[in-house]
């Protein structure tokens, strides 16, 4: 029913101006859509809406993921531009080559928001 409809990252924050700082240029989405409710970013073919409520961070799994064509590349540019809380996680037969995770055939890494919310790259 839905495998031809496009998702859609829905990502919780606290302030919005400091969400629009980091989406926007931290991250490099540009200058999202505003809406009375947040601010649509495109990416890619997807969007991640960002709104602000009382429970922004509280999330304990992945709220949005960009898979990536060069994943170390992704990295590098998003600690170059002032990302620096990126997550280790322990997973069974994983391997870690700095930020990445190496683990099932593919590389993944996540960081967090300043929110806490937890996002993340994929290079399969």
């Amino acid at each position: 029913m839905l495998k031809d409809s496009t998702v859609m990252a829905m990502v919780a924050v606290k302030d919005i101006e400091t969400a629009k700082q980091f989406y926007g240029q931290t991250l490099g989405l540009g200058e999202g859509e505003p809406n009375p409710a947040g601010v649509l970013y495109k990416s890619g073919a997807g969007q991640v809406f960002v709104y602000q409520a009382p429970t922004a961070g509280t999330n304990q799994g992945t709220s949005a993921t960009w898979e990536v064509s060069d994943i170390k590349a992704s990295v590098e540019s998003l600690k170059s531009a002032g990302v620096s809380n990126w997550e280790h996680y322990e997973f069974p037969g994983a391997e870690h080559d700095g930020e990445v995770h190496l683990m099932f055939g593919s590389k993944a890494a996540w960081f967090k928001d300043p929110d806490g919310n937890i996002l993340g790259l994929t290079e399969n």
